[in-house]
């Protein structure tokens, strides 16, 4: 019997992808337009390293 577990790791290698081109996209993937989504775009404005680290540890984390 198939688990979900493959399709959830590609879809978590796709959101990291994602994440890696536009961080703020990543993590709306993941976690939707919630305190997560907005921060990430605060850290993105503030820099790109730290809104790719924080996509990265949310997309991760979930």
């Amino acid at each position: 019997m198939p688990s979900s577990q493959p399709s959830s790791t590609v879809a978590d290698i796709l959101r990291i992808i994602l994440a890696i081109i536009l961080p703020p996209v990543g993590v709306l993937l993941q976690v939707g337009l919630g305190m997560h989504f907005w921060l990430n775009i605060l850290l993105t404005l503030c820099g790109y390293v730290p809104g790719l680290v924080h996509a990265v540890w949310v997309i991760a984390k979930k």
